[in-house]
């Protein structure tokens, strides 16, 4: 069932307030999106990979994104 403008609305204020200090980006960066998609209402494993790998344009080497969000279209 989709959340309502409220629910959101105080969800997204909660996750401000979590993390308006958050200062270790490397060791915080799951949680942030774990808990943003969950403004929404939305598991992030549902729509999302974290260190997806990636080849990189004329490198010898791949990398990785930090976070892949599938299209949610449908």
């Amino acid at each position: 069932m989709p959340l309502s403008w409220n629910e959101i609305r105080s969800r997204a204020v909660a996750f401000s307030q979590e993390y308006h200090d958050a200062t270790r980006e490397n060791a915080e960066t799951q949680s942030f999106y774990n808990d943003f998609f969950n403004v929404f209402g939305i598991s992030r494993r549902r729509v999302a990979t974290f260190e997806e790998p990636v080849k990189k344009l004329g490198a010898k080497r791949g990398g990785s994104l930090g976070i892949s969000v599938e299209n949610m279209r449908s």
